[in-house]
């Protein structure tokens, strides 16, 4: 038994034994929304810590992307959060795909609107656990590495980096509001997306653009001097960087001369490709990812989801929670959460909310008007 098959033991033993995983879904664009979050091992919500959204490759569930990287594991050693969506089924077909542009399959061809889905999933997240929102990053694997590009694209003001592996990007303009780091993995032996442009071997029959011209687009997206320096070219992999980009961004690539349309370092899949043994895409990524947060950098205190404005007071209290706002409003409801995610508390229609029988400690509350979203950490003392 190899040492990554090992470490996936450790993970599912510690995930039903230690570590919090749920598997839940919201309502967004007609359909049911499935996600799997996986919290680590001790997670209290005490200090905000990153998370990572992981996307799985067309046909795929967030079941097998969590097996093939070993990002649950890694969220253990590391303590941060890391949720797992999953992309629609087709109509004739069990298949989940993504919306990646040109890629890929059903939510290609039926323009699912997947980045309203994620966004609308980072706000819930937000608003039950304890989320660094300058330190919210994305990977995908093949489809899922197509749909982190334009979600790099379409929601940088949330997306601090992106991790695509094995994939390309297909999307007829990309005009982020933000610069956004980025670490993408391929092989020289993948054929379902060609590192050097074409199209590829598998069911998709969509034009793969080449990864050096998707890479120089980001280049002068980030304003990046340092234009790509070779920094390993040991016959194994070659390691390429993209730095001295605007807000301290850099763009690096790995390229390795082993594995194929799978992830690097990671459990190959039972029809997949063989992986790489010369790099590990998970740690990489991680390491990655530490150096770069959201820039320029979001305000925790006074960042809020929507436009609507709320004073809430006072903070802490130890018997009502008020809210105000000078926006006229036609509808409000207010919920409470643990720092563990569980609504404790709703009210609607009421500016006000008794938190007075709860145990002394930190909450979230979030507060829905007309629609617009803010969320709030609240302290309820003795």
């Amino acid at each position: 038994m190899n040492f990554n098959r090992v470490l996936l033991l450790i993970s599912i033993v510690l995930k039903f034994t230690i570590s919090y995983a749920q598997y839940d879904s919201i309502p967004y664009g007609g359909y049911d929304r499935t996600y799997n979050l996986h919290l680590p091992i001790g997670y209290t919500g005490s200090t905000s810590i990153p998370l990572i959204i992981a996307l799985h490759g067309g046909g795929h569930s967030a079941i097998e992307i969590e097996s093939m990287s070993g990002l649950s594991l890694k969220a253990d050693l590391e303590n941060f959060i890391v949720v797992y969506p999953e992309g629609v089924k087709g109509l004739l077909s069990n298949a989940r795909t993504w919306n990646a542009g040109e890629c890929c399959g059903y939510a290609s061809f039926s323009n699912i609107d997947d980045v309203g889905f994620i966004d609308a999933l980072i706000i819930i997240l937000a608003s039950q656990y304890n989320i660094d929102p300058n330190r919210i990053y994305a990977t995908g694997v093949s489809n899922g590495g197509f749909f982190a590009y334009r979600l790099a694209c379409e929601l940088s003001n949330k997306i601090a980096s992106i991790a695509p592996v094995a994939s390309s990007m297909t999307l007829d303009s990309c005009t982020p509001d933000r610069p956004v780091s980025i670490i993408h993995f391929h092989s020289v032996n993948d054929t379902r997306v060609p590192y050097q442009g074409g199209v590829g071997s598998g069911l998709a029959t969509h034009y793969n653009p080449p990864i050096d011209s998707i890479i120089n687009i980001w280049s002068n997206i980030n304003i990046c001097l340092n234009v790509d320096d070779t920094i390993i070219n040991n016959g194994l992999y070659t390691f390429r960087k993209w730095s001295n980009c605007e807000c301290g961004n850099e763009i690096i690539y790995y390229l390795t001369q082993d594995g194929g349309h799978s992830w690097p370092g990671g459990i190959k899949t039972t029809l997949g490709d063989s992986v790489s043994n010369y790099i590990n895409a998970t740690d990489l990524m991680w390491d990655f990812f530490q150096q770069h947060t959201l820039c320029p950098p979001l305000s925790i205190e006074n960042e809020t989801i929507g436009n609507n404005r709320v004073e809430v007071y006072p903070n802490p209290t130890n018997r009502k929670l008020k809210f105000y706002t000078k926006i006229a409003y036609q509808d409000i409801s207010i919920s409470v959460f643990t720092i563990t995610g569980q609504k404790i508390l709703i009210t609607n229609g009421k500016s006000e909310i008794d938190i007075s029988h709860l145990t002394i400690g930190t909450y979230f509350v979030l507060i829905n008007i007309d629609g617009s979203i803010k969320v709030e950490k609240i302290i309820k003392i003795e």
